[in-house]
Order: C-alpha cells, then structure tokens, then sequence
C-alpha cells in the first residue's frame, strides 16, 4: 500500500485499473439478443435470405466481443469497438429491411397477412428500433462506453438531465446503458427529444432516422392491420 501512495503505479496495475474501469457489456449483449429473438419471430417473407443467417452472423460477432470485449485497452479496443459498431449496423440493416419488406407486402398484396400478424410483426420492427438505437446511442456518445469512463475529453453527445443538476446524482455519475434505452424508447414514442437533448448532428441523426422508422411503422403497419380488423 506505501507503494501505491509514494510511487506511479506498475503497469501490472494500470492494467488492473482500466479492467475495473470497464463497463458491463451484459446488458447491450441482452439487447442484441432481444433484437434477435424478435428478428427470428418475423414471417420468412420478411426477412432477407434464411431467418437463420442474419442471427448467425450476428452471434459469430458477439461472442467474441462478450468474452474478450471487457479485457480491451489501448489500440486493441478501437479494432473491438469497430466489431461491435458492427453488430449493431447489421441488426439495424436487417431491422430496416424487414420494414421495407412489410410495407412492400401491404402495398402489393394487402391481404397476404391477417390484422393480427401485421400487429405482431410491426410490434417486433418496432421494438428492435428502439433496441437498436439505443445501442447506437450507447456507442456513439463521447466515443463509447471505455472512453467515457476514462473521461474523455470529447463533448457528450447528448445532455441528460443529470448533467444540467449534478445534485441529484451520484458523484462521478455517468450515463449507463439503461439510459440510452430510455432514451431510445422516448424518441421512438414522442418522435422528439424528452428529457435528454441531442448535442451533435451525429446524434441528431440518429434521433431523427429512429423516429423516422418508428413513424414510418406505427403510421402505415398499424394502419393498415387496423383497418384489416375492422
């Protein structure tokens, strides 16, 4: 311990730090596999290829990044969190082509599914984009989760309320994923900013396609399928 006090830390235990600095990647890995799920629940006409193959490769991606995602540091992590930028471009591009798919199924044969199928299956594109951007919000702001717990330098991307009123969060408090979920879900339901601002155009971006696809979804599918029922 007198060690630790007088002199710079070993490298052994600058190592040991950065893992302690390290943030969970449970609980984006569950929202990738919730995006999944709701992928493989989709009728086959809605999806590009086998059901199977997007999910795959999908997996092949994450496993490595669960295992060896939290032990990344120094210029390994940028290689890692490209691999992860990865996972959530592929969702988002399957998740966009199944809408575009279902829309193209009403458009040209409006009676190829019942109201319900068509309110399960925008239910579930609906869902995985929220799933998805708030996995993109998780990722983008201030550079990712690692440089964000390293405090990096780099504006935030996005102004949470606590940021505004220190005193009533923690010390140190910084957003977890949990927050860019909510945030997603928001903007997916308002189709505007609630209580977190968007700060740079990349995150205005991000903002305005979510609430776009989310538009898009509940506007026609919903519609449509309620219209079928009536």
């Amino acid at each position: 311990m007198r060690a630790l006090r007088g002199r710079p830390l070993s490298k052994p235990a600058e190592r040991w730090d950065e893992l302690v600095q390290t943030e969970s990647r449970l609980p984006p890995s569950l929202a990738v596999v919730a995006a999944l799920f709701l992928y493989i629940t989709l009728p086959p006409h809605l999806t590009l290829g086998p059901p199977w193959l997007m999910p795959l490769l999908v997996v092949a991606l994450l496993i490595p990044l669960v295992v060896i995602g939290p032990f990344r540091t120094g210029q390994s992590s940028r290689l890692w969190r490209s691999i992860g930028i990865s996972v959530i471009a592929l969702v988002n591009a399957a998740n966009i082509a199944s809408l575009v798919l279902l829309v193209r199924t009403l458009v040209t044969s409006g009676n190829r599914e019942t109201g319900i199928e068509l309110l399960v299956s925008g239910a579930a594109i609906w869902l995985t984009n929220i799933l998805v951007f708030g996995l993109w919000f998780w990722e983008i702001d201030r550079g990712g989760p690692q440089a964000r717990l390293n405090a990096s330098p780099r504006h935030a991307d996005f102004l949470f309320p606590q940021m505004l009123s220190p005193s009533c969060a923690p010390v140190g408090w910084k957003p977890k994923f949990a927050d860019y979920l909510y945030l997603g879900f928001t903007n997916a339901t308002a189709f505007s900013p609630t209580d977190t601002m968007p700060l740079t155009p990349m995150a205005k971006t991000l903002m305005t396609i979510e609430a776009m696809i989310s538009l898009l979804t509940i506007a026609l599918v919903a519609a449509r399928a309620v219209n079928i029922l009536q």
